[in-house]
């Protein structure tokens, strides 16, 4: 690789931070490692997330060619991968709504509980988990009708809850999250094999944890309801005050439910950072866990890469600071026919950095999705240079006003700054790189 790349194209090395870190999160990389052997009995996979299709063509290459395999995976339209020469599929794979769960979300919910439930004690149930489950994997508890958990999901998703207080509740309104799926499966062996999008790594959060224990309970659930202003049905909300919705809790009973992480962003953030050492610079992973509101995330990280610019802090120029996590958007309310700003967590941090970095000079950045997805948008996300201000300016773009509406995806693809991948088939959730020369 060129050593002079730095200099010459800081946004192309800024790319090739994010496909690398990608491509560490790819699962063929590390499934192997964690697969059980074929059970006496079936082998049967239950699988949900936007990488769930990835996940099932890596265990089709892997399982052995004599061993039975079948199953039942959902993920998002458009995220199924071309699939690899020479690889028969064995697992059958359906596509459903993200982030707003649907009805082919719900037929796929329906029938992964149904394949559970034929599983005995001999038989091997084989989950492969990511992030994107908890809508994919939709199953409305009893008295929630499906239009009902789509309108309390958009509050949340427009709430600015954080995804374990979001997940809370996801896992409380479900027949299947929260470690029913588990429970579903009776005495067979349950072994997950997930790929983490959330701060912390915790699977009972990561798609909100079918196949887990959950430590939450309805109280839990009803106090983030309540504090976020959602309302649900009274039926719903009498249940959650009485325990009639609770989850499945640890105990003696999970012993035979091994979880293994294939997939982390800290892993992710690590490739990225060796790459640029490779490149000559210095690198500095803040953290796997940022969370909060993406334009305040935005500002702090705009004043890590100003003091690291002047030569101040921990940073030894030229350097790269990293950042994963899962940051959140707060949707403001707009006045009455003003359209709906477009873009996602990825884009509003953007915004924000580029707002408090003020054309800095020596300062480059890319904030992506790592599953190629920013939002509900075509974007990953986008990247932000020193000009960045100074041409909105020359389009008669006040920044300002885009964040006031939510609408990083205007502001940078007026300016071509939008990061364009298409679906990665994989999901550590935000990547921040910042280069400061």
């Amino acid at each position: 690789m060129s050593a002079t790349l730095p200099l010459t194209d800081p946004l192309a090395l800024l790319r090739q931070l994010y496909d690398a870190a990608v491509q560490r999160a790819l699962p063929l990389h590390s499934m192997a490692a964690h697969l059980p052997a074929p059970p006496k009995g079936r082998t049967v996979v239950l699988g949900a997330g936007k990488a769930g299709a990835s996940m099932a063509q890596a265990l089709e290459a892997l399982w052995p060619q004599d061993a039975p395999l079948e199953g039942l995976v959902v993920t998002r339209y458009g995220h199924i991968p071309p699939r690899p020469a020479g690889v028969a599929a064995r697992i059958e794979v359906v596509e459903a709504a993200h982030p707003v769960p649907d009805a082919a979300g719900l037929a796929a919910a329906e029938r992964m509980l149904a394949l559970a439930q034929t599983l005995g004690p001999d038989d091997l149930a084989l989950c492969l988990i990511s992030g994107g489950g908890s809508a994919l994997l939709t199953l409305p508890a009893e008295d929630l009708t499906l239009a009902e958990k789509q309108r309390i999901n958009r509050a949340l998703l427009d709430s600015g809850a954080h995804i374990g207080e979001m997940n809370t509740v996801r896992k409380h309104l479900s027949r299947i999250k929260g470690g029913r799926l588990a429970q579903a499966c009776g005495a067979a062996q349950v072994v997950t094999l997930t790929i983490s999008d959330v701060p912390g790594d915790d699977p009972s959060v990561i798609a909100s944890g079918p196949t887990v224990p959950d430590e939450t309970t309805c109280a839990d659930a009803l106090a983030i309801l309540q504090r976020y202003r959602i309302a649900v049905p009274p039926a719903i909300e009498a249940a959650l005050r009485e325990g009639r919705l609770e989850t499945p809790k640890p105990g003696p009973a999970w012993t035979n439910s091994p979880v293994h992480l294939i997939a982390t962003s800290q892993q992710s953030l690590q490739a990225a950072a060796e790459l640029a050492r490779r490149h000559g610079l210095n690198a500095y992973i803040l953290s796997d866990e940022v969370e909060g509101e993406s334009r305040e995330v935005g500002k702090v990280h705009a004043a890590l890469a100003r003091a690291a610019a002047r030569g101040q802090g921990p940073f030894t120029r030229p350097c790269v600071i990293l950042s994963g996590g899962e940051t959140t958007v707060t949707v403001r309310p707009q006045p009455e026919g003003t359209p709906r700003g477009r873009g996602g967590r990825a884009g509003e941090f953007a915004l924000g950095l580029a707002q408090a970095l003020q054309g800095q000079p020596g300062v480059w950045a890319l904030a992506a999705d790592t599953d190629g997805i920013d939002g509900v948008e075509d974007n990953a996300g986008a990247h932000v240079s020193p000009d960045t201000l100074a041409r909105a300016q020359a389009l008669g773009l006040k920044l300002t006003d885009h964040l006031d509406r939510n609408d990083a995806y205007g502001f940078f693809a007026a300016l071509g700054d939008l990061v364009i991948t298409g679906p990665t088939h994989t999901n550590v959730n935000d990547f921040r790189a910042l280069l400061v020369q």
